[in-house]
């Protein structure tokens, strides 16, 4: 069964980000953190956030994205990966008029 989880301002973002969380760490035999469907209105941002002890990986599924790689950014879409190591930071902001739909996975180091 899927967890949601809404989350105003998400590390100091803009609107609301929604995670549908598909499997728990206990679940991923705590060698990951997470793995869920996140999913971004227009308008509404992922703020940028750093990784300690472990490292995250979104694979993008509709819409397209801003994505803050450590100060660089660049435009993700559909089909698109991106890896934020274990001590780099990150963030993605939704660009244009469509939903941002990604997954998210959580890595343990």
């Amino acid at each position: 069964m899927k967890n949601i989880i809404k989350m105003e301002n998400a590390f100091g973002g803009k609107g609301c980000v929604t995670l549908e969380c598909l499997l728990d760490e206990k679940q991923l035999n705590n060698k990951c953190g997470l793995y869920a469907h996140v999913i971004i209105e227009p308008g509404s941002t992922l703020g940028y956030h750093e990784h300690h002890g472990e490292a995250e990986a979104y694979y993008i599924l509709s819409g397209k994205g801003l994505y803050n790689d450590n100060g660089k950014t660049f435009e993700v879409k559909a089909g698109d990966v991106v890896y934020c190591a274990d001590g780099s930071g990150h963030g993605i902001d939704c660009i244009g008029n469509e939903t941002l739909h990604f997954m998210a996975l959580i890595i343990k180091a």
